[in-house]
Order: structure tokens, then C-alpha cells, then sequence
């Protein structure tokens, strides 16, 4: 088998279907395989000097085979067939010794994708790690150039992946996904006052036609960074939130948690039972979209290789459908959603407004837009966390604000939405604009 980014799909796939075959001549009765390919590599420079080059080229292959209903699973890097077969073995071994799981066993064969179109995720980015240092060492020059009060910089990366995936399974099922990933990130320090402060800021893309240029990084670095200086105390006190956008999605991403057929078997979520609940106000719907085009969380499959399709997870505020997979899905007696791997581009309706709007909607409050540190119990849905962000009064920002800690429960947080703003943050596979929230207490001084 031919390794790294020029292996073709037939090879690949030829390599599962060999794997799997052995694995049934060794006496699996049920067997899938996946083959990652990951290559690329990682720039970072830092005041005017190379700091680090990264090169990844990795291949491996996850093995997991099923006797009946005992498990074996193995994962090699060692892709020559010898070591193939070894690795057969071995998962044949396991699954002779674990113990009988009436949940275990590959998602129903009915299930299988079988419209497997291109997705438009695949898209070179002819730029070598010369060039990328070149276009870093930029980007940084004309951060350092547009403010006095950036003082040293963090560092400007450039990241330039691709990566290739085969799944097979013993139904006959066998799909690939090839994408890319390019990216641009900057982080600066301003001082002023004896005070300094750092903030970043990033693009990405499938494509890197669409990427940002490193003109709008520089400015947007430095109109995040420096509007951090000199900031305030605030009293501790209850007032309205908004979470900025590229913040958001945190508490998106919490909801899903929440909902994961994982969390919900093992009893570990705030929203057991509530499934056809109303959990959050009837002007919000989040709903996955999985097969847009180049999309961060597009796939026409799952990771047990069952088709993805649309679907509501929320609809007018009620839970319409949890986020489950074939093995969640026999634990708590329902069928898998597709979602094997996670949700597949996720969508939350918005308002007209966009983020000024919601901070004249809000008045007095805080705008969040940094979160520190780890707070949540997602068994109870208890939440705090530590925030850097901007007191606004009147509707207008008035200064920063630092040492501050929020605290609330998820379930009143989503149920106390009052608005999400227009200025959706597209860069990840949780797209939502800012979310404005009715109270939340704030712990200052």
C-alpha cells in the first residue's frame, strides 16, 4: 500500500476490503475499518523570526471487529500487510475475552449511505512552508505597523492541511471523505498605562480562496487586542449577557453535549427525558444541514456509515431529536439519528439584528468575549465561568472589564434567551450569531 496523500481512493479502499475479508476468515461475524490520511504542516513565526515548522504525515487504520456480540478493537500505523493481518488478529483476540454486549454490532445494514457525492471539501492550497513564513512574517509587519500601543506580538501561524478517509464494513459498505484545511491566526499584545493585554484573531477555510486576506487579519487583531487595554472591576450584581458570536457557540456546543446519546445512556445530562420539551423560548430552531458544500461538519456518512440527513434538533423551542449513534441508540431503545461522530453542520436561526441591535436591546449588561477556565457540571447543567468582555450602558460599550466570573444554570440560560444577532461566526461547525440572555450573576468585587 502506497502511504501518505497519494494514495488513491482504490487502493485504499482495496485495503479495507482485504482487512475485513481476513477479519471473517479469522471469525468475526461483523467487522468495520477506517483508514486516516493526514498531511501538512504548521508555521508559526514570532517577531520577525521563524519559531516553529511542523510537518504531520500520519496513516492509520482502526480496526474493530464483533463475535456475536463481544468486541475487539485495535488501531496500527504499521500499514504493510503483514502487520495488517497481525492487527486482525489481535482485535479477534480481544473480542474473544470482553464481555457480551447486547448493544454491540454494526449500525443496521438498511441504514447504510448509499448517495455518496462530492461535497466541494477538497481544495489545494499551493503555498510551501517558504512561502507560508513569507506570508506570516507579513502579517505581523502590518499588525506592528497599524497601532504604537502594540507593543510585541504572540506569534502569526499559518496551517496548511489535507487529509483523506476510507470506512468500510462487513454490510458492504464502503465511502471516502478528502478534505482540506487552511488557516491564518495572529496574536498581539498592546500596552498602555504599564498595563498590557494579548487577543488574537483567525481565518479559515476549505478553500483558501476564501480565506481572509492577511491585511483584514493584521486589523482585526489589532481592533480586538487594543480595545482590551485598561480595563475595570464591575460590582457583583444580576444583569443581561450577550455571549459574542465567536463565544456562542460554546454554549451551543454544551447543548449537544447534553444530547448525545453517550451522556444520555451513562445518565449524565441536564436533559434527560425532555425530549419533545420546550427548552428553549419558540423563536429559536437549531437544525443540522450536513451535506453543504464545503461546509466545516459536511459528510453524505456517519462514522458507523449510516446516511446523515437534515434534521431539527430543536424546533420552536422543543427538543425534537436527541444526537445519537447506532451503539447510543440500542442503549436507550430509539434509532441513530446519523450522527456517529458528532453533529454535521449546525445552524441557529437568527434575528434581523445585528450585534449593536442587541446591545440596545440589552441596555446594562455585559458582553462577553473571551471565556476563561473550565465550569460546567453537565449532570446538573450548573455553569461559571471565567469571562473577559466590555460593561455596556445604554446600549453603548463603555469600558473592558476583567476579573469576572458568570454563573447560571444551563436549563434557565436557554430557556432566557431573549435574542440571537445576524453576525454569524462561520468558522467552525457550530454556526450562530451573538446570544443575548435575560440575566446571569455576575461575581466581581
Amino acid at each position: 500500500m502506497t502511504s501518505g496523500m497519494n494514495s488513491n481512493e482504490c487502493n485504499l479502499q482495496s485495503c479495507i476490503a482485504d482487512v475485513l475479508a481476513f477479519a471473517k476468515k479469522q471469525g468475526a461475524t461483523q467487522a468495520e475499518a477506517d483508514v486516516s490520511i493526514e498531511d501538512g504542516y504548521h508555521v508559526n513565526i514570532r517577531e520577525g523570526a521563524v519559531d516553529t515548522i511542523e510537518y504531520h504525515c500520519n496513516e492509520n487504520l482502526s480496526l474493530t471487529v464483533y463475535r456475536g456480540q463481544r468486541k475487539g478493537s485495535v488501531t496500527t500505523s504499521a500499514m504493510d500487510w503483514v502487520s495488517l493481518q497481525e492487527a486482525v488478529t489481535r482485535a479477534c483476540q480481544i473480542a474473544e475475552f470482553t464481555q457480551v454486549d447486547p448493544c454491540a454490532g454494526l449500525a443496521d445494514e438498511n441504514l447504510m449511505a448509499t448517495d455518496l457525492k462530492d461535497l466541494d471539501l477538497y481544495h489545494e492550497w499551493n503555498l510551501n512552508t517558504k512561502e507560508a513564513v513569507t506570508l506570516a512574517l507579513e502579517c505581523e509587519a502590518k499588525a506592528k505597523q497599524l497601532d504604537g500601543r502594540i507593543k510585541s506580538s504572540e506569534g502569526v501561524s499559518v496551517s496548511n492541511f489535507k487529509s483523506f478517509d476510507v470506512y468500510g464494513n462487513t454490510h458492504g459498505f464502503m465511502g471516502s471523505n478528502k478534505d482540506t484545511c487552511q488557516s491564518i491566526s495572529c496574536s498581539l499584545i498592546a500596552e498602555q498605562n504599564g498595563r498590557m493585554e494579548r487577543d488574537y484573531y483567525y481565518t479559515c477555510s476549505r478553500d483558501p480562496l476564501d480565506l481572509e486576506n492577511i491585511d483584514t487579519v493584521a486589523q482585526q487583531t489589532v481592533f480586538r487586542t487594543v480595545r482590551r487595554l485598561n480595563p475595570q472591576k464591575i460590582k457583583t450584581q444580576k444583569c443581561p449577557v450577550i455571549f459574542e458570536a465567536d463565544v456562542a457557540s460554546s454554549l451551543i456546543s454544551h447543548f449537544f453535549a447534553a444530547i448525545s446519546g453517550g451522556n444520555l445512556y451513562r445518565k449524565r445530562s441536564f436533559l434527560l427525558d425532555c425530549l419533545d420539551q420546550s427548552i428553549f423560548p419558540e423563536y429559536i430552531n437549531i437544525f443540522e444541514r450536513p451535506h453543504q458544500l464545503k461546509g466545516w461538519g459536511s459528510a453524505m456518512f456517519d462514522g458507523d456509515g449510516v446516511a446523515t440527513t437534515n434534521k431539527n434538533f430543536v424546533k420552536e423551542g422543543v427538543l425534537t431529536s436527541y444526537m445519537l449513534d447506532a451503539y447510543s441508540a440500542r442503549q436507550l431503545k430509539r434509532q441513530t439519528t446519523g450522527n456517529a461522530g458528532g453533529a454535521y453542520n449546525v445552524y441557529v436561526s437568527t434575528s434581523d439584528k445585528d450585534l449593536s441591535q442587541l446591545l440596545r436591546d440589552m441596555g446594562n449588561g455585559l458582553l462577553v468575549t473571551e471565556l476563561i477556565g473550565q465550569g460546567l457540571n453537565l449532570i446538573t447543567g450548573d455553569y461559571s465561568r471565567g469571562v473577559f468582555g466590555f460593561w455596556v450602558e445604554n446600549g453603548e460599550i463603555q469600558y473592558p472589564v476583567s476579573e469576572v466570573t458568570i454563573a447560571g444554570n444551563l436549563r434557565d440560560m436557554f430557556r432566557h434567551v431573549v435574542s440571537v444577532g445576524n453576525d454569524i461566526d462561520r468558522r467552525g461547525n457550530i454556526q450562530t450569531g451573538s446570544i443575548l440572555l435575560e440575566e446571569m450573576m455576575l461575581a466581581g468585587i
